[in-house]
């Protein structure tokens, strides 16, 4: 099983793209932080091994994406709205939001409960990048 997260804009207020499983059409929209001064994300392009644990703060069931030798650990698909509720996690949800002036993803329990069906909860899969 192959999950592959496709980033469709990247800018101050985050990485948005879009979430699909084994070549399907995207069932979800994701959300990465993005750092100062270039936009730049944790999750490098290529593909990464994710495995099964849990979003200990939320006390939730998750998948921990396995990053090369870098700084980041922990790195995690969880709830969120805002970049703001990431640092460095993937958020995902239902649909692009915007909240006042803030950009965001709207409906992320249901986004996010959607993934993990989409899982069959496996111990682990492979995520893709792009």
């Amino acid at each position: 099983m192959q999950f592959k997260l496709q980033r469709v804009y990247v800018g101050e207020q985050g990485a948005f793209g879009v979430l699909s499983k084994n070549d399907e059409q995207p069932f979800a929209v994701t959300l990465e932080r993005t750092f100062k001064p270039s936009n730049e994300v944790v999750i490098p392009f290529g593909t990464h091994k994710c495995i099964r644990t849990m979003f200990n703060k939320g006390g939730y069931p998750t998948y921990e994406i396995l990053l090369p030798e870098t700084q980041h650990t922990l790195v995690k698909f969880h709830k969120g709205n805002l970049e703001e509720h990431s640092l460095g996690c993937v958020l995902i949800g239902e649909s692009f939001h915007q909240f006042g002036d803030m950009a965001g993803i709207g409906n992320s329990k249901g986004g996010f409960n959607e993934f993990m069906e989409h899982t069959c909860s496996v111990d682990e899969f492979m995520l893709l990048v792009c």
